[in-house]
This record gives structure tokens, sequence and C-alpha cells, in this order.
């Protein structure tokens, strides 16, 4: 066991320095005389710069050589450089041009964003998008955000914040212009549009959870070659638009449309809200309706022949993440068929569904015909290919030793992915997609290699609870657990440190994770536990959790653990426990339940109390239908459900709890209010059990940012170890 705090430290700084790819796009396929061919890969990653205290992007390219569909060569093209003020950045479809969105701090430390084409050689244009004020902040968001050039390569879309009405004070009584406003005859029309009084202090809902101050996005159709931009008319008023794509022809706008009547519930880790695909016509007097709305859309992709388009659709569920079907739409003969659908438990092949929360921008093999997609499949994430005419599904993965795939790119069939596990960083591979019914035989070329980190050993454990705990509902559900193990002398048990995730519909994939691994390094054994209810294990195992929160989760995961014990060489008297938001909840349960069974806890953001959760949290949908009931938006808490609410928080047990507890907060979370840890953290000062409260004011519900992040796991290590000692001193 490392127990030094400036051990510690460097391990972290060791750990962290491995980059997240963020995008890989393949450029234009290139035939030398001899008949070789090539194509350059365009790579952008994510690596944390603790020093700096931020996130760095950094770009990388590779080439690749080929023969007929065999890649005779890979390597790196050019050095790796970091990436400074870019939003976004999107390819043209011939490959020859680059739109950038990047924003830059003027001299006066106003931040404007501008829009920039960019050709092989040069810098084309850059618009000052902030200057024209015809619209507010471009939306760079995975939810509502795009980039995306039209066929012609002559216009480009994007989404951004509607411009809001000017306001000002009651009192105010003049309207002040400086010279350079007078003098701009091109805003007079604005800088003289009556303010409305009184209103500036007017409330503006926004999506929640990492989407504030995103309130009404429009459609944004900007012309190369004037420069002028159009903001799309004819969205219905009740929707707000996003994940944006255009038809064929260039003539339409198909997109996603959420609903947010009678209120924006948040959005972040939701995939349920209800949403429909949408056409819209490029003058904005005709808005279609395609899907129909009863559930949840996202991620519409149009096939290369421009015939059809793909995208997810949800289930009848209102948990906020579940299974999904895939739907197909045929733009020539206004149909939708579905190609694959929700998957209630694990077919005999072990396919388990679709659980995507975003598709590949380019998923479509050239055949028009296959869709590639990254999914989890129980505790691994697997690629699969999904064939279109036949809808057979076909695993591309299955038996990888490789944990974690995700596709980046497809282009004329070459697929760049992402992979890793949880004892090698993320890398970069490509190969050749093979033709229909051969997917199997697909090789896989690394574009970089990954070394495995010594001295970790990672493997997926499965749980069939034992008969008393399984749900009557639901029979014969298994859950599973990923166990990473530190390589040590095999005289010294090393202590268990268990993690149970939040969602609770979301699940732990064998990938590579910061936290768990950089623990691991520190000596502790840790398990991650994928409890009934997470994703990625059919329909049926997410139906079984609602109602059942606090008990159902709560056994898995003591039993994973009391099994591990028996099954694996760790010590049983040295188990600690760490979760966030519902992860939290169950840790707060898991203390009080079987107090002095775990020696030490440190909890993020965490569920405490669900009855005043219900009106601070940005989804008040997810507390209710969690606990059981149905969800209505003009339903108002009565007597009976606070005290169910109620009955099923950990906060009423916390008389129990003899745990050390370790607490950190977000104060910007949306999602989980801080009050609900301060609930925990007042309620065991009272009871004089040892804690401590740590509060990041500018952090929100993931404590994400980079210094946040650090100082987490530093106090983690060290609240650890302060346990591990007061145990051993006992």
């Amino acid at each position: 066991m490392i127990t030094d705090s400036e051990e510690i430290a460097g391990i972290y700084r060791e750990i962290s320095k491995f980059p997240t790819p963020l995008k890989g796009c393949i450029g234009p396929h290139v035939t030398l005389k001899h008949g070789r061919k090539y194509c350059t890969i365009y790579s952008e990653w994510s690596q944390r710069d603790v020093e700096r205290a931020e996130l760095v992007k950094l770009c990388r390219g590779y080439i690749a050589f080929y023969d007929e569909n065999s890649i005779v060569y890979t390597g790196p093209s050019g050095k790796c450089t970091e990436l400074r003020g870019e939003l976004l950045n999107r390819d043209s479809p011939s490959g020859t041009l680059k739109a950038v969105l990047r924003e830059h701090t003027n001299n006066n430390g106003e931040e404007q964003q501008y829009l920039e084409i960019w050709s092989k050689a040069l810098k084309e244009k850059s618009i000052n998008l902030t200057a024209l004020d015809k619209h507010g902040k471009v939306y760079e968001d995975d939810q509502f955000g795009c980039l995306v050039w039209s066929h012609s390569e002559t216009l480009i879309l994007y989404i951004a914040e509607k411009k809001r009405p000017k306001a000002e004070s009651f009192f105010q009584t003049k309207l002040e212009l400086s010279v350079e406003e007078e003098d701009d005859d091109s805003n007079k029309a604005d800088k003289f549009q009556k303010p409305v009084k009184g209103d500036q202090f007017v409330y503006w809902e926004d999506w929640g959870e990492t989407l504030v101050n995103k309130s009404t996005p429009v459609l944004c159709v900007l012309d190369i070659e004037s420069g002028n931009i159009s903001i799309l008319d004819g969205v219905p008023e009740h929707i707000s638009p996003g994940q944006a794509i255009w038809a064929p022809k260039d003539t339409s706008i198909i997109f996603v449309g959420w609903w947010h009547m009678p209120w924006r519930l948040g959005l972040k880790y939701c995939t349920n809200r209800k949403s429909a695909l949408y056409c819209v016509d490029l003058m904005g007097s005709e808005c279609l309706q395609i899907s129909s709305g009863v559930n949840s859309v996202h991620s519409p992709r149009l096939s290369p022949d421009q015939r059809h388009v793909i995208y997810l659709e949800g289930g009848n569920l209102r948990t906020h993440h579940q299974c999904c079907s895939l739907s197909l739409y045929n733009l020539d003969k206004k149909v939708i068929s579905t190609l694959v659908e929700i998957v209630n438990y694990p077919t005999l092949d072990g396919f388990t569904g679709i659980y995507s929360s975003e598709l590949a921008l380019n998923c479509w093999a050239t055949d028009s015909q296959r869709v590639v997609i990254d999914t989890v499949q129980r505790s691994r994430k697997d690629l699969i290919v999904v064939n279109s005419a036949t809808g057979i599904v076909t695993s591309l993965t299955t038996g990888s030793e490789v944990g974690s795939w995700t596709l980046l790119d497809i282009h004329q069939d070459l697929m760049v992915v992402s992979c890793s596990s949880p004892n090698c960083p993320p890398t970069l591979k490509v190969g050749f997609l093979p033709a229909a019914g051969q997917e199997q035989k697909i090789t896989w070329v690394a574009l970089d290699e990954a070394e495995q980190l010594a001295g970790i050993e990672w493997k997926i454990l499965t749980f069939t609870p034992p008969s008393e705990q399984e749900n009557p509902k639901f029979p014969g559900l298994q859950f599973e657990g990923i166990l990473l193990i530190p390589g040590q002398k095999k005289d010294v048990k090393p202590p268990l440190v268990v993690s149970p995730h939040g969602g609770p519909n979301s699940i732990f994939v064998a990938s590579w994770m910061l936290l768990p691994v950089a623990l691991c390094r520190l000596g502790y054994t840790v398990l991650l536990v994928n409890y009934r209810g997470s994703s990625g294990f059919g329909q049926d195992s997410i139906r079984s959790l609602p109602g059942n929160i606090g008990s159902q989760d709560v056994k898995d995961v003591q039993y994973a653990v009391e099994s591990v014990l028996k099954e694996v060489y760790v010590d049983s008297e040295k188990v600690l426990l760490i979760g966030g938001s519902h992860g939290g909840f169950i840790g707060c349960h898991l203390i009080s339940q079987y107090p002095g069974f775990y020696k030490a806890f440190a909890t993020k953001n965490p569920v405490i109390n669900l009855a005043s959760k219900l009106g601070t949290t940005d989804i008040p949908d997810h507390t209710i239908v969690q606990a059981g009931f149905d969800f209505a938006p003009d339903q108002l808490p009565t007597p009976s459900l606070m005290t169910a609410l109620l009955n099923k928080s950990p906060i009423t047990n916390v008389s129990r709890v003899r745990t050390p507890v370790l607490i950190m907060l977000g104060e910007k979370d949306k999602r989980v209010h801080p009050t609900q840890g301060l609930e925990l953290y007042r309620a065991l000062r009272f009871r004089s059990v040892p804690v401590r409260l740590l509060w990041y004011p500018d952090d929100n519900h993931s404590l994400s940012r980079v210094g946040t992040e650090a100082d987490v796991f530093m106090n983690v290590a060290l609240w650890f170890d302060f346990a591990l000692d007061v145990t051993k001193a006992a």
C-alpha cells in the first residue's frame, strides 16, 4: 500500500497523462500510380494538464496504406499539437474544406465566436458571429450541437441560442449609443429596438445540468459565399431543435425536436425525453413531424445514397436511460420501419439490445444497407453491424480481449475505432468492414500502440442473486462486476474498494477509467458493481429496479462484495466504499444497513433524501419513477408520496452509521442539489460520526473539472488511508 501523499500525487500524474480520443476522421482515399491506396486519419484527443488545471485538446495525424481491403502499413503523420479555442470543427463532404467554430476573447475581455472556413492551404474566411448579432451563443454540446456542411458545400448548418429581446429597468429613461454604434448603419435597427421595461430579471428556463443558459435553440444556416445567416422559422414553438442534418439536395433539414411543455426537464444523461424527428424546409414555411412523438428519438443519420435515415428510439419506460430500438425512415416512401427491436432479455446468442446514447456521425457502410454501432453488451462495449435489408445483427468484437470499442468514423468501409481496457489506455485501430455475411472476418490494425499497465489485471464476474433476493416479476436476472486486481506480494492481502455506479440505469464498462486504475496502482483491489437495473442487460433488468431502489440495488452490491470476499484474495477486514449520485444513495444505504462492515465511505454529490430532492433537482420525474410511482407534470406532492419517498431514503437510517464519511459536493450541481450532501453532513456531525465535507464552488454534478478531479482523488486516497490506520489501531 502506498500512503505517502507525494507518492500518491505522483501516481495520479502518471495515470492522468493518458489522453482520451474525442474524434477520428478519415480523409479522402487516394490511389497511387502502382495501384496502392492510402488515406490520412485526423484525430483529436483530450488530455488532463494537472499543473494548468485544465483539459488540453490535442490533434494527431496518421496515414494508412492498403491494397484492396487489406491494410499494409499505418503510422503517424506529423507531430501531436495542441488545439486552442476550437469549440467545433467539421470537414466538408469532399474533404477539401474545413469549418471551425472558435471562441476568442477580444481586447475588452469580451468573448466572441467566429466561424472560420479553411482550405488545405489557408483560412479562406472568418465570420464574427457575435458581431452579426443574429443569435446568441452557438451550441457546442453533444445534446443539441452540430456543425454540418450541406451536400453542395455552400452552406453550413448549426444550432444557436435564440436572440433574446432587449430589456431595461423601469427607471431607465434613455437608450444611449456609443459613437461606433451610431455610425454602424447595419446595426441601427437592432440598436434602436425598443427594450422591454422591467424584463431584465425575467427567468429563462434552461435544459438543466451542463446545459445551463441553453433555453431556446434555433436552426441557423450560413451562406458561405455571402456570409449571410438565416434563422429558420417554422419550427413549432413547443419544441427545441437539435442534432440536425441536411436532407437530400439541401432543400430541407431533418432534426430532433424535444418537447419543453409544460417545462424543460434536464436532458443530460436522460435519453428518455419526449421528442420526435422533424423536417423543415429552408424557407421555414413547412415543418413536418416524421416520427410519432410518443417516446424519444435521437441521432438521425443519413445513408450515403441519401434514401434512408436511421435513428434510435426509446421504449415506453420512463427511466432516464433504457434499451433503444433502431428505426429506419424511407425518404422516398415516407415510411418508418424498425430494424432492431427493444430486447427484454438477452437472446440465445447473447445480444442484449442497443444502449447507445449517440451514433457515430458516419456509421453507414458504403452499400447504404449496413450500419455500424457501438453499444454496451453487459459489462463490455462492443461493435455490432446491423443489416437493414435482413435485420441481422452481427457482432464485430465478440471474444475480443479488449473491453471497450467505440466507432469514430467509417468512410468507404474503412473504420477507425477507439478501444481500451481497464489496464490499457485508449488506442486507435483501423479495419475494413468485410462484405455482408463475412463481418466476423475483420482484421484490426493499430494506428498507435498503447502498452498495458504492468501490475494490473482485470476480469468480469457474473453474479446470480440468491433465491430470496430474486425479483418475482423479473426472475432469472443476473448482474456483473468488473474486478481490478493489483500486482503485489502474495502474502499481503490488499484492501477492497467497492464502487456502485450512479444513474441508476447507467453502467460501468470494462474500459480505461482514471479513478479505479489509480486506486489499483495504490494497491487496492477495486470492484465496480453493475447491479440489476444497469444498462446493457436487457430491458427487463432496467424494469426490475423502479420501486425497489434502496433494496434490490443495495442487496446486489452487498451480495457481490460478499461473493468476492469468499473467492478473491483480499482483506475482509479492510473493505472500503465509494460512490456518487445514485451510487452515493446506494453507499449511504450500505453503511447504514450493514453498520461497521465498510471501514470508510467517500461520496460525490450523493442522493440522501428523495423527498427533499424532489423540489431541487432538474429531473423530478426521475425521482418519482425510480421510487415506483407514475409522474405527471401537474402532480402535487401528497403526504403519502412524501412519506414513501422518505422511507426509501438513506437519511432515515443515518443513526445506524458508524463508518467515517468523506462528502464531496459541486456547488453548481443542478441534478443533485448540494443541500442533499449537507443533510448527510449535519446528521453525521450531530451524531459524532467522523465526517469531512469538500465544497467545489465551480463544479457541477460530475465533479469533472481537472483541478476538482485531482483534489477528489487525493482526498479519497488519504481518507481511505486514514480509515485503515484507525482500523489497524483498533
